[in-house]
């Protein structure tokens, strides 16, 4: 077992242990469980590492009081002052090596404070972002129109996933290697079925995609309404359709985490069913 600074990064040996945590919380850990159910802890086939901060080895009987994913994003799902410290002193040894900061608010934003002056300033601080969850049928009748996006359609919906992504994180996803990279992860949301939208005259009016699905949560993200078309209720109708299609469909519990500044977004989830179980906050470089 390896130890850095009171960090540790677990292995295999640690798995039934780390499920365990990430069972405690579905809808906040639903991004880290959707890999490590799949993947395990092996950080070639996770795409990341997973680090836990306790002073005794877990398969010596100990407990996870603290846990963390560094892959794409920096994930702290559980923590104290200490352990912050301690896996952004990992963090910082390890360089930076992901887009953003991402997940519940005290963390992220403790570790955060940790990280600011070595890996600061930040393109933008989000640091008040609702987190929603429903778990039944929508309360909204869902868009019929709505449905999975096929192989055969995704030029026609790439400008609407690239607008979103602009609109919505400030940067331009093709600008670094002509748009190859998120063609590709777009791509492969649509083999797996989990980008939906509404087309008219071929074009795209609303798209979301199931960012992350875990055995028990799929996270709804990307939702996106061409602007002449926005006021309508097309947003709301098709994001209960995607919700139901989680839900009744795929018999898991659907979430989102919505910006505290969008006041139309919050209502428009509410209306559909879903109610805020706690708060995340993101870090944006």
């Amino acid at each position: 077992m390896l130890r850095l600074a009171g960090a540790r990064l677990l292995d295999e040996r640690d798995l039934s242990e780390v499920l365990a945590v990430l069972a405690a919380d579905p809808v906040a850990s639903c991004m880290v469980a959707a890999r490590v159910e799949v993947a395990g802890l092996d950080p070639w086939r996770l795409g990341g590492e997973v680090w836990a901060y306790d002073h005794r080895a877990l398969r010596g009987g100990g407990r996870v009081d603290a846990l963390c994913f560094a892959g794409p994003n920096l994930i702290p799902l559980r923590g104290d002052a200490a352990a912050l410290r301690g896996f952004a002193d990992r963090a910082r040894r390890r360089g930076r090596m992901c887009s953003s900061l991402v997940g519940p608010s005290e963390q992220v934003l403790g570790l955060w404070e940790e990280l600011s002056r070595d890996w600061g300033p930040a393109r933008e601080v989000r640091p008040v972002q609702p987190l929603m969850a429903l778990g039944g049928a929508p309360s909204v009748a869902p868009d019929p129109l709505v449905r999975p996006v096929r192989p055969d359609e995704l030029d026609r919906y790439l400008p609407a996933a690239v607008s979103m992504f602009i609109e919505e994180v400030g940067v331009d996803p093709c600008a670094e290697d002509g748009g190859a990279s998120y063609r590709a992860r777009v791509a492969e949301l649509i083999a797996g079925g989990r980008a939906f939208a509404r087309f008219e005259g071929g074009d795209v009016v609303y798209k979301a995609e199931i960012g992350a699905m875990s055995a028990r949560v799929g996270q709804i993200q990307g939702v996106w309404v061409r602007p002449d078309r926005r006021g309508c209720g097309i947003g709301t109708a098709g994001t209960a359709a995607v919700a139901d299609r989680l839900v009744r469909g795929l018999g898991r519990t659907a979430s989102l985490y919505v910006n505290s500044y969008n006041e139309v977004a919050q209502a428009a989830y509410r209306r559909i069913g879903f109610v805020q179980v706690g708060e995340y906050a993101t870090v944006l470089f």
